[in-house]
């Protein structure tokens, strides 16, 4: 099995060559649309399925076997937006596959909920056969992850709330700025937080990132992006141990993005959240502390995060808050 190669700052890109590989939904992994040329799809006697969803995957290409992550996209934004931050983290070893569940929407999460539990279904059968030559997925070790109202879908996923828990068990979940709504009493169904402390009955280690911008109104037109009682803070307050929470000061809801983000949806994430005055700090440490966790949770080295955790380690950022439970 490949493993993690700790000679790159987590917060720098890592040593492995990646690639970004869109699949869309319509065709066939195993058919050459997905650059593989894998055995599974030369030997198999039908086709392997096509995903529930597009799929932005971003996977290292040295042969090996990696563990995956599952990365849910925020509120009306496409999974092209965060193609530095998926590069950041495979660079580490890792194969994060970040769906498109959907183009227009309305307040209602549950179907999107459901598309992620289809995706995860389809890993065994389906994922091997969209990556590059000798490239494995290991999904034994499996993590879970969204942003803003992705990351409201990942714990609601996580939890059960919409559908019975995926037969796949994920053993990492994160949620990067989780959003559950417009305020507490307005929240978006289904509704994940409780309000009752360490509720969240997860069964595994959880990392919540917070942004310090986000629960701030970019002008008095538009609401907070991440508002007071159904931000990050409040998913942390509901998670048992281990649990770690970072919120990072002088950056928004949005800050982990890419820097050019196209289109009309991609010049909107610059209109409607408070931002920071650049992107690239905040997706860095969003990044790295996301590849510390992980390597953490799922290839049992700890040195990274422990070094963010005790303040050893050199940030791109300017931590506000932080809280453990351990």
């Amino acid at each position: 099995m490949a493993s993690c190669n700790n000679t790159s700052s987590v917060f720098e890109n890592g040593d492995y060559k990646t690639k970004l590989i869109k699949v869309e939904q319509e065709k066939l992994c195993g058919a050459g649309n997905c650059g593989s040329s894998s055995s599974s799809s030369s030997s198999s006697s039908s086709p392997p399925p096509p995903p529930p969803k597009p799929l932005l995957i971003g996977t290292p290409i040295q042969a090996g076997e990696y563990p995956v992550l599952l990365f849910l996209h925020g509120y009306l934004l496409s999974n092209s937006f965060y193609s530095q931050l998926v590069q950041h983290i495979a660079s580490h070893g890792f194969i994060v596959v970040a769906p498109q569940l959907y183009l227009v929407t309305g307040c209602d999460a549950t179907e999107e909920i459901k598309s992620a539990a289809a995706i995860t279904n389809w890993f065994p059968e389906g994922l091997q056969d969209c990556l590059p030559p000798n490239v494995r997925p290991n999904l034994s070790k499996l993590a879970l992850s969204g942003h803003s109202r992705g990351g409201k879908e990942a714990f609601a996923l996580a939890l059960g709330r919409v559908i019975p828990k995926p037969p796949l068990k994920f053993s990492a979940l994160i949620g990067v700025d989780p959003v559950d709504g417009m305020d507490k009493g307005k929240q978006t169904p289904p509704p994940v937080l409780t309000y009752i402390p360490h509720s969240f009955d997860l069964e595994m280690p959880v990392l919540v990132l917070g942004s310090g911008l986000g629960e701030i109104k970019r002008n008095p037109l538009y609401p907070p992006c991440a508002p007071k009682g159904v931000n990050h803070g409040d998913f942390f307050n509901e998670c048992e141990k281990p649990a770690y929470y970072f919120v990072v000061k002088d950056y928004g809801h949005v800050d982990m993005l890419d820097d050019d983000t196209k289109g009309i949806r991609g010049k909107a994430t610059y209109c409607f959240c408070k931002n920071g005055k650049s992107r690239e700090p905040m997706r860095r440490f969003v990044g790295g502390v996301m590849v510390a966790f992980l390597r953490a949770y799922l290839e049992d080295d700890s040195e990274d995060l422990e070094a963010i955790r005790t303040g050893e380690a050199v940030l791109p950022v300017v931590i506000q808050k932080q809280d453990f439970l351990l």
